[in-house]
């Protein structure tokens, strides 16, 4: 049967109507998504509040080691220089100085994206914590434990601010910090802005196979665990003379706890088999690397995991292989192996589980890609930081610690 000229003319226009029709509503979603995107970007958010009994403070220093140079530096015989940030129980009634999430001279450069990608994230002025700036320490506890704190792969410490305000919350110093080079951006307080060189990326080093994987690694690896060491013999100078007064004495450099996420997991595990300075420690879903796996860690240590159920990968199972290895020979009266059900291993950092658009992370968790939301993964993270090392650096039980609770029913004992 023959179709007229006609027919077919009204054919083909009817077509590119329906066609238009539907490239005008593909242009409308488009748009009404970033505008959801970009509302969503400048809503007011707040971190989780910290579950302990003390009010929090927060210091931030710029610390200068004269001795020892940064052997990560582009510059050869640059100078090691950190950004350290202190969260600390704090005097009550001091509220009226609560500190912005991220200093208003660290936010133009912090974690800076352009593009459209900033409609992913949000701004970091529409952000709150729950630290007070430069407040004093409380007088309850006399003195502190303290904890150092380690970002994971290039990640700014404030990244981890839920973390570190819930254990000072509970009566923990945490220190975290910076590292010039290797951090995504460093911006100090006088203004200079460093920013992460590619050679320092953890990310490209585990790109690499073989030799040369282990080589970069383990070249970060003592870089980072010597930076450890150095903020350390930092607060123990704060702890005997503190300018201000505020550390001095305050700080019970014999009860020091470590934990890093990813990178920074794997560098808390290597600097608590090298340091005696380190009476307990934690890798959050970090990968070991150097020689901890090979000589083990002789003090406390747990080993806190996202849900790998789904790997199979032989990369993946090696891993695990390592983390096995060394759990079997930590003290059996002082160690851990944790999986969260559902976590995952980006959702351990503010800017995973809090900061990144809801629409995104709700579309992600449909597709099966995220099992737990982020807030909730950052509480289970937090009770279980602070229950091993209540139990390791204040005398509590971690056999009790191990039993399941029915308050996070999510935590996985992997023995």
């Amino acid at each position: 049967m023959n179709v007229s000229p006609v027919k077919e003319l009204g054919l083909a226009r009817r077509i590119l109507k329906s066609a238009g029709a539907l490239a005008v509503l593909g242009v409308l979603a488009i748009a009404a998504l970033l505008g959801s995107l970009w509302l969503e970007r400048r809503t007011e958010i707040t971190l989780p509040p910290p579950t302990g009994p003390f009010a929090v403070g927060r210091a931030i220093y710029d610390w200068t080691d004269d001795a020892k140079q940064d052997t990560l530096a582009p510059v050869p015989g640059t100078k090691r220089e950190l950004l350290v940030w202190i969260w600390y129980p704090s005097a009550d009634g001091q509220a009226a100085g609560m500190d912005d999430y991220v200093p208003a001279q660290m936010r133009a450069m912090a974690g800076a994206v352009s593009g459209p990608l900033r409609l992913l994230t949000r701004d970091l002025s529409k952000v709150h914590g729950h630290s007070i700036r430069d407040s004093d320490l409380s007088p309850e506890q006399q003195p502190y434990p303290v904890v150092i704190l380690r970002a994971g792969a290039s990640a700014d410490v404030w990244n981890y601010s839920t973390l570190a305000e819930d254990l000072a919350s509970h009566g923990y110093v945490v220190v975290g910090f910076d590292a010039p080079y290797r951090s995504f951006t460093v911006v100090f307080p006088d203004g200079r802005i460093m920013t992460r060189i590619p050679e320092n990326n953890p990310e490209l080093c585990l790109e690499k196979t073989g030799q040369g994987r282990d080589s970069c690694a383990n070249r970060l690896l003592t870089a980072w665990t010597a930076d450890m060491a150095f903020v350390l013999d930092r607060l123990e100078r704060l702890n005997t003379s503190d300018a201000s007064g505020k550390f001095t004495g305050r700080l019970d450099m014999t009860r020091v706890g470590v934990f890093g996420h990813s990178f920074g997991g794997a560098a808390a595990l290597q600097f608590c088999h090298e340091d005696s300075r380190c009476k307990a420690g934690i890798d959050v879903d970090g990968a070991p690397h150097g020689s901890a796996i090979q000589a083990g860690v002789d003090r406390p240590f747990m080993f806190l995991l996202s849900d790998h159920s789904r790997e199979s990968e032989p990369e993946s199972g090696q891993i695990m292989a390592n983390i096995r290895s060394i759990y079997d020979r930590l003290p059996t009266d002082g160690r851990a192996l944790l999986e969260i059900r559902g976590a995952n291993h980006f959702l351990f950092s503010d800017d995973g589980a809090l900061l990144k658009s809801h629409i995104v992370m709700q579309t992600l968790r449909m597709l099966g890609i995220v099992g737990i939301e982020g807030r909730r993964q950052l509480a289970v993270a937090s009770y279980c930081l602070r229950s091993f090392f209540d139990a390791c650096l204040k005398g509590e039980s971690v056999s009790r610690f191990k039993s399941s609770s029915p308050l996070y029913p999510e935590i996985h004992v992997l023995e």
